[in-house]
């Protein structure tokens, strides 16, 4: 006997084992469902809402909702593109994207995920912080304008490197990434270029020195592909966790 089931996401019929998540079962199926804040190797939190579909009519985050047998999922509607994109332009208000000049341009999610949904600009006032930026190691800088409190890093640095660098410190729109270490600088952290930390932001929060043009504009992951296209991989991945 198997203890598999099924649910329909967007009129394609998908098996699903117990415990399994909505996004699981369609990462498994080769189905694209738009996040940020996910990743396959870490436990999900579901805090960037970017994956929000609707399951049986009711809007839910699919890396975190539990799949329900004969469930009726929903992931593209026009509904649901005009969720994502007002997330996706408030990540960009709240912080300094420039993405003509970053060195992570073509290899960042935020942007990928702007392209697919076709935000091109946005009539709302932007806000420019000027969050403290860390080059004081020597081989990694922390630019804190472009981070999206994703926790990424912050998972990876504690449920993989073990060393438990990074932590989210503040609420609202005074939270921001903090270093754990005596001084609060990477210099004086234990990260180093090969830690899971280092290979998962999905933006340009985390940079290697010296390594941003390594691979030129043109020829970079999103450049000639959509998001959706290139599907669940994450630029600055090593390994990935099968459902």
């Amino acid at each position: 006997m198997t203890n598999k089931q099924q649910i329909t996401i967007d009129g394609q019929v998908v098996e699903f084992e117990q415990g399994q998540t909505v996004m699981d079962a369609a990462i498994a199926a080769n189905i694209y469902i738009p996040h940020l804040c996910h990743n396959p190797k870490f436990k999900p939190q579901g805090s960037c809402r970017l994956c929000t579909v609707n399951v049986n009519g009711r809007h839910a985050a699919s890396c975190v909702t539990p799949c329900e047998a004969n469930a009726i999922v929903e992931n593209h509607t026009e509904e649901l593109k005009a969720k994502r994109k007002g997330i996706i332009e408030l990540l960009f208000l709240e912080g300094n994207h420039f993405c003509p000049s970053c060195e992570r341009s073509g290899n960042c999610q935020l942007q990928a995920q702007a392209y697919q949904l076709e935000m091109t600009g946005t009539d709302l006032s932007y806000q420019y912080p000027s969050r403290q930026l860390d080059a004081s190691h020597a081989e990694v800088i922390l630019d804190r304008d472009r981070c999206i409190l994703c926790e990424l890093c912050v998972r990876a640095s504690r449920d993989v490197d073990g060393k438990n660098v990074f932590a989210i410190a503040g609420r609202g729109n005074q939270a921001q990434l903090v270093v754990n270490s005596d001084s609060g600088l990477l210099k004086d952290s234990k990260l180093t270029t090969d830690d899971c930390a280092m290979k998962v932001c999905p933006v340009g929060a985390l940079l290697i020195k010296k390594k941003g043009f390594d691979t030129p504009i043109g020829e970079r992951l999103y450049d000639n592909q959509l998001i959706s296209e290139v599907g669940h991989h994450h630029p600055y991945e090593t390994s990935k966790k099968t459902p």
